[in-house]
C-alpha cells in the first residue's frame, strides 16, 4: 500500500511540472577563489574605524604649553562681589543668590524689576544698572512667601504683591514704603485671593479668588471691595487688565476663560474649547488680542472683539506658566516648567527663538518697558532663584 501511494505522489508531481514553464539558465563555471576587495566596496570604513579610537589623554606638560601659549581656557577674572549679598560673582551676570528660594512673581517699571518669591521679602532691582544692584528690599512684606505681584502700566509708582496666607499688600515705589495691607481672610464672600492686576492708572486692584470671583477695589481705600463680579466658575488661577483698563480677563482651573467690561461689570466674553487649568492670561498692548496659556502647553491666542481663537502656538513640552508681550504686539515671550523661555512671531505663529539656560522651571516672563535706558527685552525669573535678562532683537541673553 505504501508503495501505491509513493507511485501516486510521483505521478501528481510529473503532472504538475508538465504545467510549469521552462526555463534556460546561462551556463557559468564557478571559480577557484573569490578576491574581496574592502576599500572599494566600503569607501572610508577604515577611516572613520580609527577616528572612532580614542586619542591618548594629554600629558600635563602639553597642556602646560598650551597654556604658555595662550591655547587654553582663560581664567575667569571678570568678578565683583554682589551688592545685595555681598557673594562673589562674575562681572556680566547677575547674582545666582536673587533670592533663598523661588522666584514666583515678577513684575517690571522702567526704574525696577520687582521678585516675588517663597521666603518673605519684595525685592526691588534697578532695571538701568548695568549691573541690576540691588535697590530695595521689603522684609517681612509675606510670611508665608508671596507668588504673585503686579505694577500699573503707565507710571509703574504702585505695586501689588499677594501672599500665601491671602494678605494683598499695596506698594508706594517712589516713596519706597507700604501703602496699605488688605487681609481677605476677613472678608468671607471674597477671601483666598490668588492672582492679582493694577488698572493702567493705578486707582483699582483687581483679584481673583479660589471660587472664581473678582474683585475690585480702590487702591486709595481699599479695605472694603468696590465691588466683585461672578464667575460661576472655578479657582480663579490668573488675572489681567488690558491696556486701556476697560476689560479684565480671568482664568480658572476648570480652563474656563471670562472677559468682563469693568464700566458696566458685565460679561463681554466667556471663552471656550479650553478644558486644561489656565495659569496665565495676557493682552496685547493694543488690546485686540488676548493670549492663554496653561496646562495645555498651548498658548491661544484670542481676538478680544469677537472672542473667536485667532491660532494656537505650540512648541512647549510642559506647562506654560507665563506669557507676556512685546511693546509691540508682534511678539509673544512664553515661559514654561520645562525650562525654557520662547519668542513667538505673531505675524508667522512661529517660534522664532528658544532660550534654555534655566535648568528649573520659568514661573514668570516680562518684557523691559520702554524708558528703562537699557533697550528692548525681556526678564524671566523661576526656580533656579535666578533672574535671566535677555534682548529681544535675537533672543540672546545679556
Amino acid at each position: 500500500m505504501a508503495m501505491a501511494l509513493s507511485a501516486a505522489r510521483s505521478g501528481t508531481l510529473s503532472t504538475l511540472a508538465s504545467f510549469l514553464p521552462r526555463i534556460t539558465l546561462p551556463a557559468f563555471a564557478v571559480p577557484l577563489a573569490i578576491h574581496l576587495n574592502l576599500p572599494t566596496l566600503l569607501p572610508g570604513i577604515f577611516e572613520s574605524i580609527l577616528r572612532a579610537v580614542p586619542k591618548k589623554k594629554q600629558s600635563h606638560s602639553r597642556k602646560r604649553m598650551r597654556q604658555l601659549a595662550g591655547k587654553a581656557l582663560q581664567d575667569v577674572t571678570a568678578l565683583n562681589k554682589c551688592a545685595a549679598c555681598g557673594r562673589t560673582k562674575r562681572a556680566h551676570i547677575l547674582c545666582p543668590y536673587s533670592h533663598e528660594f523661588d522666584i514666583y512673581g515678577l513684575a517690571v517699571t522702567p526704574k525696577y524689576v520687582l521678585t516675588a518669591s517663597g521666603d518673605s521679602s519684595i525685592k526691588l532691582w534697578e532695571t538701568g544698572n548695568p549691573e541690576h544692584i540691588l535697590a530695595h528690599e521689603f522684609r517681612g512684606a509675606h510670611p508665608l512667601g508671596a507668588h504673585h505681584i503686579a505694577v500699573n502700566r503707565n507710571t509703574g509708582t504702585i505695586a501689588a504683591s499677594v501672599g500665601y496666607s491671602g494678605e494683598i499688600v499695596l506698594w508706594d515705589l517712589e516713596n519706597l514704603k507700604q501703602l496699605h495691607r488688605i487681609e481677605t481672610k476677613d472678608q468671607d464672600d471674597i477671601r483666598g485671593f490668588w492672582a492679582i492686576a493694577l488698572s493702567p492708572a493705578g486707582d483699582r486692584l483687581f483679584g481673583v479668588n479660589c471660587h472664581g470671583r473678582i474683585a475690585i477695589w480702590d487702591t486709595a481705600n481699599p479695605q472694603k471691595a468696590l465691588t466683585d463680579l461672578s464667575t460661576k466658575s472655578s479657582f480663579g488661577t490668573a488675572l489681567d487688565v488690558s491696556p486701556d483698563g476697560n476689560l479684565v480677563a480671568s482664568g480658572h482651573q476648570n480652563g474656563d476663560v471670562f472677559v468682563f467690561n469693568t464700566n458696566t461689570n458685565k460679561m463681554h466674553h466667556c471663552l471656550h474649547g479650553l478644558t486644561t487649568p489656565i495659569r496665565t492670561v495676557k493682552f496685547s498692548p493694543g488690546g485686540k488680542l488676548l493670549a492663554v496659556a496653561g496646562d495645555s502647553m498651548v498658548i491661544s491666542l484670542f481676538d478680544v472683539a469677537s472672542g473667536d481663537l485667532v491660532n494656537n502656538l505650540t512648541g512647549h513640552s510642559a506647562i506654560v506658566f507665563s506669557v507676556a508681550w512685546n511693546p509691540v504686539g508682534d511678539h509673544v515671550i512664553s515661559g514654561s516648567v520645562d525650562g525654557k523661555v520662547k519668542v513667538w512671531s505673531v505675524d508667522t505663529f512661529q517660534c522664532v527663538a528658544t532660550q534654555n539656560e534655566a535648568s528649573l522651571a520659568i514661573y514668570s516672563v516680562q518684557t523691559i518697558p520702554k524708558g528703562s535706558g537699557i533697550g528692548d527685552g525681556f526678564i524671566a525669573v523661576g526656580a533656579n532663584k535666578n533672574i535671566y535678562y535677555y534682548r529681544e532683537s535675537a533672543g540672546e541673553q545679556a
